[in-house]
């Protein structure tokens, strides 16, 4: 009977080790009550916010560049396929079709990018970044395609656009740093 017992105890404290090791049961520790239970986001809101982080990142930034050595340098590089595509898109919207109802597609796409000013401003101070030349390039971008539209209720059909185009100005401007850092101070006396 004692040993009987004796391994009832043992099996029993066994099994509460493995639980509280385990995890499954353990002791309270801090809880954010029902903000603890996860709510499932939509694959378009993802898609939207990743769209907003990507585009902040990529084309909402303005570099600083070393000081300007001979005349007025060439901008940086000239608005990408991919930035024109996204202006246009925030201009005259062409998703957002319901499936089987309406649908609208932009094909055979060229798109013409042309300078039309290059010009940098005299030196100022601005603040956190200090004495910069602020360097303006404008873009014109002229976006030809041909648009399709099909309508899928009540009455199937379908309407073409083969000589679609937009024009887009895309200004991209950027600093460049005033003279070296121990010059700061004859800067800032000729600024004045």
């Amino acid at each position: 009977m004692r040993k009987l017992s004796f391994r009832l105890v043992s099996c029993g404290f066994l099994v509460s080790a493995l639980l509280f090791v385990s995890g499954c049961i353990g002791l309270p520790g801090p809880s954010l009550g029902i903000f603890s239970i996860p709510i499932p986001v939509s694959p378009y809101f993802q898609g939207a916010y990743e769209d907003l982080a990507f585009e902040k990142d990529r084309y909402g930034q303005v570099p600083v560049l070393p000081p300007i050595v001979e005349d007025i340098p060439e901008g940086l590089d000239e608005p990408s396929d991919d930035e024109v595509m996204r202006l246009l898109e925030k201009a005259k919207p062409n998703s957002g079709g319901i499936p089987f109802l309406e649908t609208r597609y932009r094909n055979n796409v060229k798109i013409i990018k042309e300078l039309i000013s290059d010009y940098v401003d005299p030196p100022r101070f601005f603040p956190l970044t200090g004495p910069v030349q602020v360097h303006h390039t404008h873009y014109k971008c002229t976006i030809y395609y041909e648009q399709t539209i099909r309508v899928g209720w009540p009455i199937p059909y379908t309407i073409k656009k083969l000589d679609g185009s937009e024009v887009i100005y895309i200004d991209k401007d950027h600093l460049h740093a005033v003279g070296t850092p121990h010059e700061d101070q004859d800067v800032q006396a000729a600024m004045e």
